[in-house]
């Protein structure tokens, strides 16, 4: 079987060697090729994990599934995790598995630290999720455990539909004539609308898009033991239901994980659930609030000016080299200011230089920095979605970052060349991650642009404002052709809409269909009407867009003298501009301010 250009491992005869870290262009999982699930000979053992809290029943179904699997017997096995339920799992008599229960203590949600407990009981390197009440069909492993035959990196995504199984037991499952779908053949079905739109959305999960990880779930996944620690598991602080799966799925994706839709690794959910509760989306809802500081994606936080979060969308490394101190505060300041405020930077440490001091006692302390060594930025921030280059000598011009942001567009790195030969690069975090696992170049792993130095505005420029006009002008058009492209390229939506409206059945499902599409439409339109007034109108001209800095009153009564001090306390309603004809606490003037007028009162 041939090798596929730019797919490391792509061919199952490699498995001998062991799986390989893929090096596909951007997430061009077709492009590894794979032999049918008919013609696949599984060599790696697997083992498949499950989350348990008080469920037997579903659990027994589960396993009369598992019992039925194509893969070998002898090379998987299976572990469930008891999440404390009250009546503790035992392992089920008659189970013809290779069987472990491990139990942990209940903390509230604990499916997150369950499938950590039982990955590291896994005795083999494939691990594959599988929740308590999914049903798999017979091929569903051995379409998960042929792709991690091949990759190392690979997150296999399964495929799942929705039946009531009243009336079916285990003795029914185990000796059912044909399929799960045979057995299950007259049922209503329901399927979750949302991963086929996702799935349509990004082609397939091939398009350029900066979000395909929306579509990983942990109830049917695959990922290799090895890449699961390397992206850190699954996040245990995630105590209530929701986004814990989203989260890794970004976590895996922004180390540079290829992510490969199975259809083939297809599993029947027991009962409804492919429309969220009342009850989940409460919760759901509150999650979202935590993931904002956990998915560095534009999609899931509000990065307005001022904000910063626990895991930052930029991290931009300031390489030192020889320049001067003084050179090195100004373009620090300059990446401090830009209109992203949601970065941190990373300033490369000179030992024995007493001059640097200096700087590292006036930056150090901002939360917003940290130095290091020259090429800690990607293991510090693996997690930050873009990391950014500025090249010692670099002359770092007003709104580098928002500049370079818009300039990437869909491609995975970026170059800028200054005037005097110094570069700037920006860079997708998956990118990265998987040249350095892989050994590729990233031009064989994304587009690369080139950035023109003409389109930056520089302050000593003395053509500084006919450049800012004639870029904004290049913004707008460049925006507007954007903007059409993507009214033409989405109108499926609008197809997939009205179809999603033809399979409301009740009035439930009426009410989520609505609110569903009305939140969908108008979130877009706020965000986008945001993001172009932003990037169209500087910030001294585009007041009404960002909120004041102190719009709370103040506890005090204060009066102010002089310009900066009015400008600062301006927005409270406790501060005024004069001495005279009332009570004042507190008196602030700006530096060789002249006061007038008396003070009356306290």
């Amino acid at each position: 079987m041939r090798r596929t250009k730019g797919a490391a491992g792509a061919g199952f005869r490699g498995a001998a060697d062991g799986p390989r870290p893929a090096a596909v262009r951007g997430n061009d999982w077709r492009r590894v090729e794979a032999p049918p699930p008919e013609e696949f000979t599984p060599v790696l053992p697997a083992s498949v994990v499950i989350p348990y809290y008080e469920a037997p029943e579903a659990l027994a179904l589960t396993l009369a599934a598992l019992e039925g699997q194509s893969y070998p017997r002898g090379l998987f096995e299976v572990i469930i995790v008891d999440d404390g339920s009250r009546t503790p799992l035992r392992p089920p008599e008659g189970v013809r598995l290779d069987l472990k229960v491990i139990r942990q203590e209940h903390r509230g949600f604990g499916a997150p630290r369950a499938r950590n407990r039982g990955a590291e009981a896994a005795s083999h390197g494939i691990l594959v999720f599988l929740d308590c009440d999914m049903m798999p069909e017979a091929g569903w492993l051995a379409a998960h455990a042929r792709w991690h035959h091949a990759l190392s990196d690979v997150l296999t995504l399964g495929f799942r539909a929705h039946v009531e199984v009243d009336g079916v037991d285990r003795d029914a499952v185990r000796n059912r004539a044909g399929s799960l779908r045979d057995l299950f053949s007259g049922r209503p079905v329901q399927r979750p609308e949302w991963i086929e739109f996702h799935m349509a959305r990004t082609n397939e999960l091939t398009s350029t898009a900066d979000d395909i990880f929306r579509i990983v779930t942990s109830g049917n996944l695959g990922v290799g033991k090895q890449f699961f620690e390397l992206a850190g598991g699954f996040d245990e602080s995630f105590t209530q239901w929701g986004a814990e799966d989203t989260e890794f799925g970004f976590r895996a994706y922004t180390r540079g994980g290829l992510l490969a839709p199975v259809r083939e690794a297809f599993c029947w959910h027991q009962g409804a659930g492919a429309v969220p509760s009342e009850a989940e989306s409460r919760s759901l809802e509150q999650q979202r609030a935590k993931v904002s500081h956990l998915i560095a994606h534009y999609g899931f936080r509000r990065a307005s000016p001022g904000r910063s979060f626990t895991v930052p969308q930029y991290a931009v490394t300031l390489e030192t080299g020889g320049a001067p101190v003084e050179a090195l505060f100004g373009a620090a300041l300059r990446i401090l200011a830009d209109r992203i405020h949601d970065l941190v930077l990373i300033i490369e440490d000179r030992p024995g230089d007493e001059a640097f001091e200096w700087l590292r006692r006036q930056l150090g302390p901002d939360p917003r920095v940290r130095f290091g060594p020259p090429g800690a930025a990607l293991d510090d921030f693996p997690a930050a979605s873009f990391h950014i280059t500025v090249e010692a000598g670099a002359e770092v011009v007003e709104n580098l970052v928002i500049t370079l942001r818009g300039e990437l567009g869909g491609a995975a790195s970026a170059i800028l060349t200054m005037p005097g030969g110094a570069r700037v690069s920006i860079v997708r975090a998956w990118a990265l991650h998987r040249s350095r696992r892989s050994g590729a170049d990233l031009a064989d792993l994304g587009a690369q642009a080139s950035i023109d130095a003409g389109k930056l505005v520089y302050d000593a420029d003395p053509k500084r404002w006919s450049r800012r006009v004639k870029w904004t002008v290049r913004r707008v058009r460049t925006g507007v052709r954007r903007v059409l492209g993507a009214v033409w390229r989405q109108r499926w939506k609008v197809r997939r809409v009205w179809r999603a409206s033809l399979r409301i059945r009740n009035p439930r499902q009426a009410w989520w269909f609505v609110k569903w599409a009305s939140s969908g439409v108008r979130r877009r339109v706020r965000a986008a009407l945001r993001y172009a007034l932003r990037r169209l109108l500087p910030r001294s001209e585009s007041r009404w867009l960002y909120p004041p800095t102190a719009g709370y009153p103040l506890g005090a009564e204060l009066a102010v003298c002089g310009e900066r001090a009015g400008a600062v306390f301006g927005a409270s309603v406790r501060v005024g501009g004069g001495l005279g004809g009332g009570h004042v606490d507190l008196v602030l003037a700006d530096d060789g301010g002249v006061l007038g007028g008396g003070v009356s009162g306290g």
